[in-house]
């Protein structure tokens, strides 16, 4: 055999070997991602799934200390004669409404709240899906016994996947425990009777033109009747709003 016919099926043996290579780090690459994705769905799965919410909850230390000395009447937080209501249509299972408890009203609620400038009115809209409504009308009950807003930031602070099955009785009962409700069994009696009151600042929220959670307007001395302002995107331009209002 020829110095070059060797040379040539060395090659030939060499290219082989890359490819055989190639094709098991690319079919490596994908087992791995397979694993990746089978591991994000038990995740999911597990944190979403339809069997109810953790009843064990987070924060509740936190958020009655957060609003610890501030009036509650029903779902309204702040001085009931303070000049500037902040009104907020919100759905409990709404993510986005989460991220505006926990990040956007904290400053407001803390400074012009606190101070009696400001009164924030949480309207139900239940639009998210069919435990929307039951659980506005747990925290409306909580609001009967001035625990309505530890009901509604305890319940965020703790929100499960969205429409995946978790807000439950039993995880709107460790809720309305978690948030100082002292009368369950009356808890209980009165949020059977508050769907209909759901209903109404749902059909209220959609009348006045919003189609998302959250949605806010404003009534104060400057404004004429309730001022529309949508979904104001940080604290600044809320702060901005009811600072121009008042």
């Amino acid at each position: 055999m020829s110095d070059k016919l060797e040379r040539e099926r060395a090659e030939v043996a060499e290219s082989a070997a890359e490819r055989r290579t190639k094709l098991l780090q690319v079919a490596s690459g994908a087992v791995f991602l397979a694993i990746a994705a089978v591991v994000v769905l038990i995740v999911l799965n597990a944190s979403s799934g339809g069997s109810g919410g953790d009843t064990d909850l987070e924060g509740g230390d936190e958020v009655a200390e957060s609003l610890r000395g501030i009036p509650q009447r029903e779902l309204l937080l702040g001085d009931p004669e303070a000049p500037v209501e902040l009104v907020q249509f919100g759905d409990l299972q709404c993510p986005v409404c989460k991220g505006y408890a926990e990040e956007i009203l904290p400053p407001i609620i803390e400074d012009q709240v606190r101070n009696g400038e400001v009164k924030i009115d949480f309207r139900n809209f239940a639009i998210i899906g069919e435990q929307s409504a039951p659980a506005g009308a747990a925290a409306l009950a909580a609001g009967a016994q001035g625990r309505g807003w530890n009901f509604v930031e305890l319940f965020y602070r703790n929100q499960g996947g969205e429409n995946s099955g978790y807000a439950d009785d039993a995880f709107l009962e460790a809720v309305a425990e978690g948030a100082g409700v002292r009368d369950l069994a009356r808890w209980n009696r009165d949020r059977a009777k508050l769907t209909a009151k759901v209903e109404k600042t749902t059909q209220e929220a959609q009348n006045l033109g919003f189609e998302g959670t959250p949605s806010f307007a404003i009534r104060a001395p400057n404004t004429d009747g309730l001022k529309l302002l949508g979904t104001p995107e940080s604290t600044s331009a809320l702060e901005a709003a009811l600072s121009e209002a008042s």
